[in-house]
């Protein structure tokens, strides 16, 4: 795709059932995402592949349903109650990660971090959610561990769909990978809706006892806002887990890696955090993240431009589709027919030199910064994996809800990680390449090797 996009911005593909078109144009992007916005959606195509498994959540449907439940959820992830909460929960997970990191340096072991950072952000996301401590890093919870295998599953064969022309033979007749999902969606359900029912009894019996409950999780506050449907919650919490668990834990892991790479970069982080938190030598892990604070992650310019960097070149959604509904033309004449899919290219564009410059393939995170040290966005519609500026103008209806809450969540892991441990590829020599699956991970896990940077950092 990158190599097609550097010869032709836009371009269509044509296979015995589809026409799909990819574009790597930032007009044509804006004209996408904002200008003629009405006219591209996920369509019957998407809803079709995606509704065994997502339902009618927020990444399936459009028109009416999609923006009650955007209007709903652009709401809560703007409180204070759940950035407050949300940033308690993922210092809690990270310092957690970071005492596994630490048993793996005492003995000298290597550990792949990859693996453990879907673990912990499957964690963070479940407990934001619903309040429930999932532990699949430690796997204490067994039918939370056998949740997170059914969802894993169910992902892989919800995208394998897009690629296999008899998925819906296979599921009529109930065999092969559609069997597998049937299996995996039902013990999926039966988690979901057992702890929805839970919550709901909760808070029912809150009322009755004239107990007030905290509402801090989603689920709770979505419950006070009378959406009690469990289907509808259902449908909600398997598209956040969706959105949450693997896109944050792959782009740390390339970040890790990238760091791993560059070590210069890593040290000026470990610096920055240092700093920012005013923590020494002999500090513990658990001071380092009591450091952490909301005004102590705005210092973290830095940090966010290597962790935005890390996005342009490893996106987590390498290519992202809507379908035409009508017949359109875009803004470079390019002609699109009803019921075309079209899609940019995220991955492509990150490596264009007419978009970064000749060295848009090193990996640069001073682009990102002014001349003070600042953090400064680019476009929308160049750097489009969240499809919105930093300064907070929207690229469009569909601008990515979770952006600041996926930040903050990498900032925090990656405090807590860095102002520990000091890390290394376990084989330097070896070649690191991706796997193409919801979103862009590493192929074969990331092992590395830690060293502790803080004395008592356990």
């Amino acid at each position: 795709m990158a190599d097609l996009a550097l010869k032709h911005t836009t371009f269509r593909l044509i296979s015995f059932f589809r026409s799909d078109v990819y574009t790597a144009h930032p007009p044509n992007i804006e004209y996408i995402l904002k200008t003629n916005f009405g006219n591209y959606g996920k369509g019957s195509y998407n809803y079709d592949i995606l509704t065994d498994l997502l339902g009618d959540g927020i990444f399936t449907v459009d028109g009416e349903k999609w923006r009650r439940q955007r209007k709903i959820a652009s709401y809560e992830f703007s409180t204070k109650i759940l950035r407050d909460f949300s940033s308690v929960v993922f210092k809690a997970t990270a310092v957690k990660l970071a005492g596994i990191v630490s048993r793996a340096a005492e003995s000298n072991q290597s550990i792949e971090i990859q693996e453990l950072l879907m673990k912990s952000t499957l964690d963070s996301v479940f407990k934001i959610l619903l309040g429930i401590d999932l532990d699949c890093m430690c796997g204490t919870f067994e039918e939370g561990a056998g949740f997170s295998d059914a969802f894993d599953k169910a992902s892989a064969i919800v995208v394998y769909r897009y690629v296999d022309i008899f998925w819906k033979i296979k599921r009529f007749l109930n065999i092969g990978s559609e069997a597998v999902l049937r299996k995996s969606i039902k013990v999926i359900d039966e988690f979901v809706y057992k702890l929805i029912r839970s919550k709901i009894e909760q808070l029912n019996n809150s009322h009755a006892d004239f107990r007030p409950v905290k509402k801090e999780d989603i689920v709770s506050r979505f419950l006070d806002l009378k959406e009690t449907d469990p289907k509808y919650l259902r449908d909600i919490v398997l598209s956040f887990v969706t959105a949450g668990k693997d896109t944050t834990a792959s782009t740390l892991s390339w970040f890790l890696y990238m760091l791993c790479k560059h070590p210069h970069i890593q040290e000026r982080i470990a610096k920055e955090v240092i700093q920012a938190t005013q923590m020494t030598d002999d500090s513990s892990t658990e001071e380092l993240a009591a450091g952490i604070t909301e005004e102590t992650i705005e210092k973290m310019h830095y940090l966010h431009a290597v962790l935005t960097e890390t996005l342009r070149l490893y996106p987590a959604a390498a290519v992202d589709g809507k379908i035409c509904f009508s017949d359109d033309t875009l803004p470079d004449g390019f002609s699109v027919k009803k019921g075309d899919l079209v899609a940019y290219l995220p991955y492509a564009m990150g490596r264009m030199k007419s978009l970064w410059g000749d060295d848009a393939e090193e990996f640069q995170p001073e682009r990102w910064l002014n001349e003070n040290g600042h953090f400064q966005a680019a476009s929308p519609f160049i750097f489009t994996t969240f499809q919105a500026r930093e300064t907070g103008i929207e690229a469009g209806p569909r601008v990515c809800l979770g952006k600041e809450f996926a930040y903050r969540q990498m900032k925090i892991f990656s405090m807590i990680l860095l102002g520990s441990y000091k890390f290394k590829l376990s084989d330097e020599k070896k070649r690191v390449n991706y796997r193409s699956a919801m979103t862009l991970q590493i192929e074969g896990g990331l092992h590395l090797c830690a060293s502790p940077r803080l004395s008592s950092g356990k």
